[in-house]
Formats: C-alpha cells, structure tokens, sequence
C-alpha cells in the first residue's frame, strides 16, 4: 500500500468537508499517520459505554472524539478565511514551508 504524505499538522484548523461532520471547523489534536487519520476537537463524537475500572470507578457513558480521514478534510487560511488547497514551497533558506494557492500567503503551524 502506498503512503500518501499529510500536509495537515497538529493544532492547524481544518474544515470537514464531507461525511455527517461536514461544515463543521476544528481544530487538530492529533495526527494518526499510520492510519491516514486526524483527530479533530469536538467533531465526530461517539459515545462509548465503559465499564467501572481503575481509572474510571463510576463508568458508564464516555463521549469523545473518533478519527476522520484525512482526505475528508481541508485546511483553513487565516487570511483568506475560507478552506484552501495548500502548496509546498521552499524559502531561500532551504526550509519548506506550506503555501495557501488562494492568496500565497505562508500558512504557519
């Protein structure tokens, strides 16, 4: 199977742009990069019944956030305010750095 390469980092804020959770804005709290997943703040919640454990005395009900394909969601300027397609482009320092196609504004982590 081949690998495709994440341009979406922790803490960037994304837009899900299909599924249930479309429409909806987060924020990345994780980046599963085996699986090809983000986990994003408060979209797509399930609620998972647990049982009374050592670190859950009372059990019950937990709600939380399950994992979204990466493909399923897109990244947000800060600029242009709007969902973007992004580029990588290299600074005359040889660092790379995420370039929004919009309004080629540098898209910090």
């Amino acid at each position: 199977m081949e690998k495709s390469k994440c341009r979406i980092k922790k803490d960037d804020k994304v837009k899900v742009i299909t599924g249930k959770n479309a429409g909806k804005i987060g924020k990345v709290i994780n980046v599963l990069q085996k699986k090809s997943r983000v986990l994003i703040e408060n979209v797509n919640l399930v609620k998972r019944h647990t049982r009374p454990s050592a670190a859950n005395k009372q059990g019950g009900i937990v709600e939380g956030e399950a994992p979204i394909h990466w493909s399923n969601v897109m990244l947000m300027c800060n600029k242009c305010l709007s969902p973007v397609r992004i580029k990588i482009q290299r600074l005359e320092d040889g660092k790379n750095v995420r370039v929004c196609r919009k309004c080629n504004e540098i898209i910090d982590a």
